[in-house]
């Protein structure tokens, strides 16, 4: 069992899911992420740069896309409280896992500089 595994299974089942449902998107479109722990959260690096980071607290999911994944998204994320390079998705709402496959794909195509996300 890995340090993410570890990390997952700390919380409720519910939270779980969800946690596993980010962590499996992911890796779906980046097989080869580096995954580890990095400020006491799953982190995911590609070409040793930081590609999106996510936690779980009481009340909600933290997924961390930042400099530009959030800025490049702002009308979308609008509707969801933020914090300087987080955003929340509230447990009591549907997580918008699509939004955050196209983040993940808009912050690859940063970080490589290949365009996977149409504008």
């Amino acid at each position: 069992m890995n340090e993410i595994e570890k990390y997952i299974l700390q919380y409720p089942e519910n939270v779980q899911e969800i946690l596993h449902k980010i962590r499996k998107l992911i890796k779906d479109i980046v097989p080869n992420v580096e995954e580890l722990i990095s400020y006491r959260m799953p982190c995911y690096k590609i070409n040793k740069k930081p590609l999106v980071y996510f936690a779980a607290f009481k009340n909600h999911i933290g997924f961390y896309a930042t400099p530009n994944g959030h800025s490049e998204f702002v009308e979308e994320l609008s509707k969801y409280k933020q914090g300087k390079g987080s955003v929340q998705f509230q447990l009591n709402q549907r997580i918008p896992f699509e939004l955050i496959e196209r983040i993940v794909k808009f912050k690859i195509s940063e970080i490589t500089n290949k365009r996977l996300v149409k504008k």
